[in-house]
């Protein structure tokens, strides 16, 4: 008896790591499930929008692209790389980096419409600056769909769906990069990413500075008009389809001395977050870019 039952239980353990294998191979696996935290922290991040808090809905994005790191990592260390899971990694990435950021700055835009009250709601803290967003957002609702006269009623109220330019143009760069085979080792346009990111910065920089925004300089305040947000957009998303090449922060085997540039940019960016906070996103950007033009020259110089 006590054999039947040995038997059973190695043929269960057997069956249960028959089953792993088809599971850690295929759909299930660590890589693909990291994916799908990816995706839930845009639905999140677009949820938190529409609750008024846009700084969760920033931190949200940031964790989305934490995840998204981590599944192309995990995918690469283990041999986990597949086709289904290049197509869950676009559809993600599409939301996080692309529906959720558009949605930050709709809010954005509609908000920088009135900079005056803008600046009056920030005075009163951060509870009466999320019903603030919410009621700015109820009021164009009314302008748009139910023609009530309010602030918003006129020409400008449209100006918001320019952001919608940011999942418009992701999506094409998504599909894009699923069939470039020249972005294996670098990127050719700006990645969804890096412009999530970008559009972070806005919501993020106003809520960290809430408190004293009537005091900021004139310039910033200039910056998070609805007219410069729109500029801002339109810039951004088109960059997502330019043909200008940026580094790839993937470590490469076969090029040592690549990674160290890749290592050296990680750093320094590591390391400017305590001292610049907020702030580090520009210039962890522009570092970026500034790299990424010294990479493009020298594997230019290289070829030659």
């Amino acid at each position: 008896m006590f054999f039947v039952i040995e038997k059973y239980r190695f043929k269960d353990i057997e069956q249960l790591l028959i089953l792993y294998h088809i599971l850690r191979k295929t759909m299930f696996n660590i890589a693909n499930l990291l994916t799908s935290m990816n995706l839930i922290c845009g639905m999140l991040s677009i949820l938190f929008c529409f609750s008024g808090k846009l700084d969760f809905a920033v931190y949200a994005i940031f964790l989305g692209a934490i995840f998204d790191f981590a599944d192309g990592f995990v995918a690469r260390k283990f041999n986990l790389t597949s086709d289904l899971g290049k197509q869950l990694d676009s559809l993600s990435d599409l939301i996080t980096f692309c529906v959720a950021p558009g949605f930050l700055m709709f809010f954005m835009i509609i908000l920088g419409i009135d900079s005056s009250a803008l600046i009056e709601a920030s005075s009163k803290g951060q509870t009466f600056y999320n019903y603030y967003v919410l009621q700015e957002f109820f009021t164009w609702v009314n302008a748009v769909f139910y023609h009530v006269p309010n602030k918003f009623d006129a020409s400008i109220k449209w100006l918001p769906f320019i952001a919608f330019l940011i999942p418009f143009f992701g999506l094409f760069r998504l599909a894009k990069f699923n069939i470039d085979t020249r972005q294996k080792q670098d990127f050719i346009g700006l990645p969804t990413p890096l412009t999530a990111i970008i559009f972070s910065f806005f919501p993020l920089y106003f809520s960290l500075h809430l408190k004293n925004w009537s005091n900021e300089i004139e310039l910033i305040q200039l910056s998070f008009d609805c007219y410069s947000l729109s500029f801002i957009v339109l810039l951004f998303s088109s960059l997502m389809l330019s043909p200008i090449s940026l580094m790839s922060l993937k470590i490469n085997k076969m090029n040592p001395r690549e990674n160290q540039l890749k290592l050296f940019f990680i750093l320094i960016s590591a390391v400017s977050i305590p001292f610049f906070k907020v702030l580090s996103i520009p210039f962890i950007l522009t570092l970026y870019f500034i790299v990424s033009i010294y990479h493009s020259f020298k594997i230019t110089k290289d070829e030659i």
